[in-house]
């Protein structure tokens, strides 16, 4: 019989204090508390951790291998689990093959309906293309004259490496005569030799002469036999003209074919259907003009052309050759290249555009003629890039490369077959740049014949239901051709929830991490539904969760605290939302009760009389926005999902002001033109990506900190005595550390067919240092004593210490007392690397001319620690310097001087500024969603 809770007893993993708790089945349970309480640590490392250990553990060995570490975690019980599957903010993948479309595995089912009920068009005519009978293919080549030659090709093999030696034997032995190899007639039985390493054409060459008495069944014959060895193709030449014949698909005015339609044709990660130039990725790595001519108001011989700045004026033969291709076309090498025409500039980047005769000197003073094509220098680079094997070279041509739309596809991936083909007006392509919500329009008024609706209504059912899963969860903005490696961490989450829910499964434990990010107020109760039907399915979910809207809709909550770190791991309240609101401790409770509330400013700043302005972006979806931002202000960017914020703040001002101070490589969003910049002179962009990707990377080393404290130890009489300096003190170098494991702390120990085991190292106990380097102490402690202090244990120690505890002061002053000071940065959440990022930067002394960009800061964070965070960011700004936040959380919207509101919806219908002007007035416009929920709050005031 199954058991109405999950029961926990005695868990003590990472902060946990032995807690013993109950959890409802079948409902929908949030998980709250204070960032760095442990709601992840029971959550996710210990609930979701052992259900899916059980899952693992009743696999075999072999298969084990593959799934990870299944260590239990440090948990004396749990009793009632499900399977569980886990939901978190990782990005859904990186791949460049991977799309919207294909994560939701809606492409699998387009290809399907357009290889099933797809209609083949002439691109070059625009005309439906049917396949051709054999009877047909026979009437046409009757035509011809008496006493006609043809000859009919088969193609039997393309672009394929090899000798092909047996291909050739089977031919011979089935008694054909000739074959075309490469475009060259040769009889078969002759030796043919290839190159095994070359890509090579064959084809299948069948003669005949059309005589007055012929019948019709020999030329029948001929076709048939050629179109049964080239899978229905065959190309018949005649004295006077070419005629495409195919058995599947071809236009009888100018022969472009289609070869059979089966789902694979249309996939871009497949030969068949992928663009031949870019492969199916959309992109190829093309030089970039900007990155080859930086400055355009230098001459050639004053290095304008950064490629050749080095080897002017030598006997260098690349220069020489350049330079002939210059003097040939009377191109100036003194004058100014923004003064070229648009011809020479050609020139110079992609060559001659005939052959040219010419005369080389080598170092050695051996003259050489030639005559040939000269390359420009873009065309040389892209050569060299793709011929050369050193790595050293193709990273230096690199250099002057970027990612380009590639010219042979125009970025949709496929060839010109797969393009052929439509359902409706459109093909696939054309169909993925719709978005989810043109594309549930779009699927209810497209027009099947009798015949195509009942060979596609399963097809079409399934697209339809998860288009319908999408829009549910706030994300009918996306279009199906968007890379999946460019979704926030929230997007990517819900994109995994809507595929869950087209599983229908019954019986899960789900436990999900803030689904709710990047969701705008206006498409929170979207969401909620889509939680509560997952529920009503028969599943548990367990949501980690700070809105408070789904806190007041689900039918549980559990209270982690009641502080941080060394502070939290306890149960402090479990119950509905009312009696969380009743519990007289819960501070989650009393921020939903309205008992607190986070302060707001005090007035409003005007700003110091500067601007930033943007001029008509047009980047992605932006509808030429133009927009005045006040320096010396906390600006917030806003508006709904998908509507263009990160498009304006990081796209187009981030990059174009990167670019502006000197990070070359950097592309700038595209703009009429942006106005202000001299006023910013360092940028600070602060995200969610991980402070470091190893274990050797954290806190302290990331802030500086660690090198004072590593200079405090060597100013310690043990360490003068001894001689060590400060390299003795780094777990990163030879000398102090710990020798066995490199200053890791662990071993990895590889089990084979059973996954990796990590173990503290033998020799060191996991403490990364020596036991020299341990016995040199300050105030008592060792240097592995020091890393493993709090923020707040360390603020204590180091308080007579100025410059390490104004350090670790910042650390404290952005919500972080409680981590640990050498606390591994794989361990750390994204809102948790953020800060860090921040406390490292608020160490400096303000300009006044610096900008921080930050992207979602409230991401993980309660509401007491929003209030904490709206502290730094304003100190910040009271310091002279600007602050611009992307966000949707009210409470810092709330705390702005200035408000950007983008919109009105997502996708295309957004990309317009809505207003931009004061929290208040946004309150009274009622053209804005972020302005209604605004008037809400400030009613409440």
């Amino acid at each position: 019989m199954q058991k109405d809770f999950i029961e926990i007893k005695g868990a003590r993993v990472n902060n946990l204090k032995n807690i013993d708790l109950k959890i409802p089945r079948d409902q929908l349970v949030i998980m709250t508390g204070l960032s760095g309480s442990g709601k992840t640590s029971l959550a996710f490392d210990t609930i979701y951790a052992e259900g899916q250990r059980r899952y693992v553990e009743s696999l075999s060995a072999y298969a084990r291998q593959f799934l990870g570490n299944t260590e239990k975690p440090d948990v004396d019980l749990i009793e009632g689990l499900s399977p569980s599957i886990a939901i978190d903010q990782k990005t859904t993948s990186n791949n460049p093959r991977s799309t919207v479309g294909t994560v939701t595995e809606i492409y699998d089912y387009l290809r399907l309906m357009y290889a099933r009920v797809g209609t083949p068009y002439c691109p070059n005519h625009n005309e439906p293309i049917v396949a051709q009978t054999i009877k047909q293919m026979v009437e046409r080549v009757m035509k011809e004259e008496n006493g006609t030659r043809i000859q009919i090709l088969a193609p039997i093999l393309r672009r394929e490496k090899g000798t092909h030696k047996d291909l050739f034997e089977k031919l011979r032995k089935d008694g054909f005569i000739r074959v075309r190899v490469d475009g060259e007639l040769v009889l078969l039985e002759d030796e043919i030799k290839l190159d095994k390493n070359k890509r090579h054409d064959i084809d299948l060459v069948v003669d005949r002469i059309i005589k007055q008495d012929d019948s019709q069944s020999r030329i029948q014959d001929s076709l048939e036999i050629a179109l049964k060895k080239a899978d229905g193709l065959a190309l018949a030449i005649t004295k006077n003209e070419e005629i495409l014949f195919s058995a599947n698909y071809a236009c009888p005015k100018c022969g472009f074919s289609v070869a059979e339609l089966q789902p694979r044709l249309f996939s871009f990660n497949s030969p068949l259907g992928a663009c031949d130039t870019c492969k199916g990725l959309g992109m190829i790595q093309m030089v970039d003009v900007d990155f080859l001519i930086p400055d355009r108001n230098k001459s050639i011989l004053q290095g304008g052309i950064v490629y050749y700045k080095n080897i002017l004026d030598t006997e260098n033969i690349e220069w020489q050759n350049f330079k002939i291709l210059c003097e040939h076309y009377n191109i100036p090498m003194k004058a100014p290249i923004k003064d070229f025409t648009k011809e020479q500039l050609d020139i110079v980047l992609n060559g001659s555009k005939e052959a040219i005769r010419y005369t080389i000197e080598t170092r050695s003073g051996n003259k050489y003629s030639k005559f040939d094509r000269i390359e420009g220098v873009k065309e040389m680079i892209e050569r060299r890039f793709m011929e050369t094997s050193s790595p050293m070279a193709r990273e230096w041509y690199q250099t002057f490369m970027t990612d380009s739309v590639c010219p042979t596809c125009n970025g949709l991936r496929l060839n010109p077959m797969a393009l052929s083909v439509k359902v409706g007006p459109k093909n696939i392509q054309e169909w993925t740049q719709m978005s989810v919500k043109q594309a549930l329009i779009y699927m209810s008024e497209i027009e099947l014949k009798p015949m195509q609706k009942e060979i596609a209504h399963l097809v079409v059912k399934e697209i339809n239901e998860r288009l319908t899963f999408l829009k549910d969860v706030g994300l009918d903005y996306l279009t199906l051709d968007r890379i999946a490696g460019s979704l926030s961490g929230g997007e990517a989450q819900r994109i995994r929830l809507a595929t869950q829910i087209g599983s229908r499964l019954t019986g899960v434990l789900y436990v999900l991490d803030e689904p709710s990010i990047g969701l705008h107020q206006r498409d929170n109760m979207k969401l909620i539904n889509t939680l509560k039907n997952m529920r009503d399915l028969g599943n548990t979910l367990i949501v980690v969760e700070h809105d408070e809207e789904t806190m007041m809709e689900s039918d549980y909550i559990i209270d982690i605290g009641p502080g941080a770190g060394v502070h939290g791991g306890e149960v402090v309240a479990t119950g509905t939302p009312q009696e969380i609101i009743d519990h007289p401790t819960s501070i989650t409770g009393q921020y939903l009760s309205g008992l607190l509330v986070n302060p707001y400013p005090e007035k409003r700043r005007k700003g110091n009389g500067q601007f930033i302005h943007i001029i008509d972006a047009y980047e992605n979806n932006l509808k030429k926005v133009s927009v005045k931002i006040p320096l010396g202000t906390l600006t917030v960017v806003t508006g709904v999902s998908g509507s263009g914020k990160s498009t304006l703040v990081n796209e187009v001002l981030g990059r174009t002001l990167a670019h502006r101070l000197g990070r070359q490589k950097i592309k700038p969003g595209k703009a009429k033109s942006i106005e202000g910049l001299e006023n910013i002179d360092k940028m600070i962009e602060i995200d969610q990506d991980p402070i470091g990707r190893t274990p050797r990377s954290n806190p302290v080393t990331y802030t500086g900190v660690f090198d004072d404290i590593r200079d405090l130890f060597t100013l310690t009489p043990e360490a003068k005595a001894r001689g060590y300096d400060k390299g003795r003190f780094s777990f990163n170098v030879k000398g102090g550390r710990c020798e066995m494991c490199q200053g890791d702390g662990v071993k990895r120990i590889s089990m084979h067919f059973l996954p990796d085991v990590y173990v503290p190292c033998e020799e060191c106990g996991g403490k990364r240092y020596n036991d020299e380097t341990l016995q040199v102490t300050f105030k008592g402690k060792s240097i592995y004593d020091i890393l493993e202090m709090t923020v707040e244990e360390g603020l204590e120690f180091f308080a007579n210490i100025h410059k390490i505890k104004h350090r670790l002061q910042t650390l404290s002053d952005v919500g972080l007392g409680y981590i640990k000071l050498g606390q591994s940065a794989t361990t750390l959440s994204g809102g948790e690397a953020q800060r860090v990022k921040l406390a490292s930067e608020l160490q400096r002394k303000a300009t006044g001319k610096t900008l921080f960009i930050l992207d979602e800061p409230t991401t993980g964070l309660h509401s007491y620690d929003v209030g904490k965070l709206i502290t730094v960011l304003q100190r910040i700004v009271d310091n002279g310097d600007t602050v611009i936040v992307i966000e949707h959380n009210l409470d810092i919207i709330k705390n702005a001087d200035f408000v950007i509101d983008l919109g009105p919806e997502g996708g295309d219908e957004g990309g317009t500024l809505i207003q931009a002007t004061t929290p208040e007035i946004l309150a009274k416009n009622p053209k804005s969603y972020t302005g209604q929920y605004l008037k809400h709050l400030f009613e409440k005031r």
